[in-house]
């Protein structure tokens, strides 16, 4: 089984679009708030002025802060892929890593890492990183899964899930970003997906680390996904 944060998967799974956009399709029946606007709202609060995203993907969330805040934006991605899409809708994308961030000190007001941090190899090294090129009194937006989400879905799927704990998730957010920063607030964003067998067999064949498409068994009733989110906002010292 290959982890979240395996270098070489991860560049597998994000080359391209289509496996991320095939596992966005499970949320359409999603029960609860939506970890999306929790984030945003975490965002708009702190009314930055320069803001850094990592690891943005498709760069939707970058649109809504340049957009709706009216914020200068510089997005980070490890995806040529992801980069190129970032950059057709006007975001100023590059390719990088959050480990080696090309910036000074103190470059930003606000860093956002959405659904990421659990795909670096060296997450200690990252929130470093971030914390570094914020300015003081600045703030990171980081936002993750717990060890439990979707975890109904690995259960159907036989796939043993014990790594999680050793990465970033809900469990070690807290204590990994107080290593950086000076203060720390958890929101969480819980609810409910429900999926019939289609919807499992699209999500299975976006994510190798479930298996195969053809080991899915028979889901003749919907299943309902537990789906576990947090948003942290970490903010370094004054």
């Amino acid at each position: 089984m290959r982890r979240l944060d395996d270098r070489e998967f991860v560049k597998e799974q994000y080359e391209s679009e289509e496996n991320l956009a095939l596992r966005k399709t499970i949320y359409d029946s999603s029960e609860g708030p939506d970890a999306r606007e929790v984030a945003f709202e975490t965002i708009a609060e702190a009314r930055p002025g320069r803001v850094l995203e990592v690891g943005g993907g498709e760069g939707e969330l970058a649109e809504r802060i340049v957009g709706e805040l009216g914020a200068e934006l510089v997005g980070i991605d490890q995806s040529d892929r992801m980069v190129e899409i970032q950059r057709s809708k006007g975001i100023d994308a590059r390719v990088g890593t959050v480990e080696e961030l090309p910036f000074a000190d103190g470059e930003f007001d606000l860093a956002v890492a959405a659904w990421m941090l659990y795909h670096v190899p060296d997450p200690h090294r990252a929130i470093a990183e971030l914390a570094r090129v914020l300015r003081p009194g600045g703030r990171l937006v980081a936002v993750t899964n717990g060890y439990d989400h979707l975890g109904e879905l690995w259960d159907l799927m036989r796939r043993d899930r014990a790594y999680r704990r050793e990465i970033f998730g809900r469990e070690t957010g807290e204590e990994w970003l107080l290593r950086s920063f000076a203060r720390v607030e958890r929101r969480d964003a819980d609810g409910w997906v429900t999926l019939d067998e289609a919807a499992v067999r699209r999500y299975v064949s976006s994510w190798s680390d479930l298996g195969s498409v053809r080991d899915v068994p028979s889901v003749p009733e919907p299943l309902r996904v537990r789906r576990i989110c947090s948003v942290f906002a970490a903010e370094t010292a004054s």
